[in-house]
């Protein structure tokens, strides 16, 4: 059993990273709470879904924007600092969110732009707390440590959004938004706590060969460019990006689990919180019994088995939905819904998996000099990619229903990673104890 269970090395051996596991964790249970009271609160300002969908899009766009740039910042400047200053200016933000809940300003649009202002130092912010974790820890408890925050932010996913619910019937938006601003003192403590960690210079050859400026002349677009040049030529850190790519464009199956409480399943709302909980569920059990995967050597041949299984329990969930048919039942159809809970589960489980070790190939093949621009590649990717996977299987399901919809993206998302897979040999054969990127 104690090999099974998550390995609790990262947090024995390195004091830094205990107390910033710690710190993120409770903020990131703080944050949770002001996701859901946001959406709550523009949907009681405005009686729109759109509205609150909109929330989205101004989160989305800086997010992608300035996750490249934060990058370039994390690796020119002291990451500490960085993190710090981009936290501070997290904080401050949500302090505002909950001054216009508690004078009722009754603003969708101060909503939207604070949003959008989270989103951005949000963007500069995780690059940052990224690319400390290598220097924290070294390189072989990166898949531990990766498994430890997965841990975290599922269990934050989880609890947060019923904790959020329940403190805006009980008290209203303010109290959840103070609360999650009180919280979020933890992650500042942890952050203030670490010593200074300055960028490592690659001087000589290997910064030509890497095809970057050392940390201290990058800057500007000059920086975020040479990031990209950098990973365009790297084709094992390229590859982890790409077959993510391939799961979350092709497969992913969060917009349509509205219809399949609504018209497959039956129960409404209450089966979409049951279908998003399963989901959740699968994260935490494999993050929880995680203990083995620190021995995993081979990891591009891990995430790539954990997509495969990703793409057939999508299409599982989607045949779930299949057979049902369209049918609006009067009432749950609880043994579908177990399968269908158990599809997604496995989906919620091998995600954590294939992020796990897609982190741990970017922390350890990536030099140091380039790890916060490519932490910034991984934010957008990580934020970009389910967004439009939401838009391709919400279109696909306008064309053939929501069930095929599930079953066609689980299929082609099944052929794509294998396509890649086969033009990428290299990704194949990666070894985690001479990782090259």
């Amino acid at each position: 059993m104690p090999r099974l269970l998550a390995d609790l090395t990262p947090l024995r051996v390195s004091p830094d990273f205990r107390r910033l596991w710690w710190g993120l964790g409770v903020s990131n249970l703080g944050a949770q709470l002001t996701v859901v009271a946001v959406g709550l609160q523009v949907y009681s300002l405005t009686r729109s879904t759109l509205a609150v969908g909109t929330l989205g899009v101004f989160a989305l766009v800086p997010l992608m924007v300035l996750g490249l740039y934060g990058g370039a910042l994390v690796d020119r400047y002291d990451r500490r600092t960085v993190s710090l200053l981009a936290s501070i200016a997290l904080w401050l933000v949500t302090i505002a969110i909950a001054l216009q809940a508690w004078f009722d300003v009754r603003s969708v649009h101060l909503l939207y732009g604070l949003v959008a202002l989270q989103s951005a130092a949000f963007a500069i912010n995780n690059p940052a707390r990224s690319a400390i974790i290598p220097r924290l820890l070294p390189a072989h408890l990166m898949p531990a440590a990766n498994a430890l925050q997965t841990l975290a932010l599922n269990v934050a996913l989880t609890g947060g959004p019923v904790v959020g619910s329940a403190l805006v019937l009980a008290g209203g938006y303010a109290w959840a938004y103070t609360i999650d601003a009180v919280a979020f003192t933890a992650a500042l403590w942890a952050t203030w706590r670490l010593p200074k960690l300055p960028p490592q210079a690659q001087p000589g050859a290997g910064d030509a060969d890497d095809g970057a400026a050392p940390p201290q002349r990058a800057g500007g677009l000059r920086s975020v460019l040479d990031g990209l040049r950098y990973l365009a030529t790297r084709p094992n850190l390229r590859t982890s990006f790409v077959v993510d790519l391939c799961a979350m464009v092709l497969a992913f199956p969060r917009v349509l689990w509205p219809a399949a409480g609504l018209v497959y399943l039956g129960g409404g709302a209450g089966t979409t919180g049951v279908l998003a909980a399963a989901f959740a569920a699968g994260g935490i059990l494999a993050t929880l019994f995680s203990g083995s995967l620190g021995h995993v050597r081979r990891q591009g041949r891990a995430i790539v088995w954990a997509i495969s299984a990703w793409a057939v329990s999508i299409a599982l969930f989607g045949v779930v939905l299949v057979l049902v048919g369209r049918g609006r039942p009067s009432g749950v159809l609880l043994g579908a819904l177990v399968v269908a809970c158990l599809a997604l589960a496995l989906a919620g489980g091998t995600d954590a998996v294939s992020a796990i070790f897609r982190q741990s190939i970017l922390q350890t093949a990536a030099p140091d000099h380039m790890r916060g621009r490519l932490q910034g590649v991984f934010i957008v990717v990580v934020a970009g990619g389910p967004r439009l996977g939401e838009l391709w299987l919400g279109a696909q399901a306008s064309w053939f229903t929501e069930g095929w919809a599930a079953v066609a993206g689980g299929l082609l998302c099944l052929a794509a990673l294998w396509l890649v897979v086969w033009r990428t040999p290299r990704f194949w054969r990666y070894d985690a104890r001479t990782p090259e990127p």
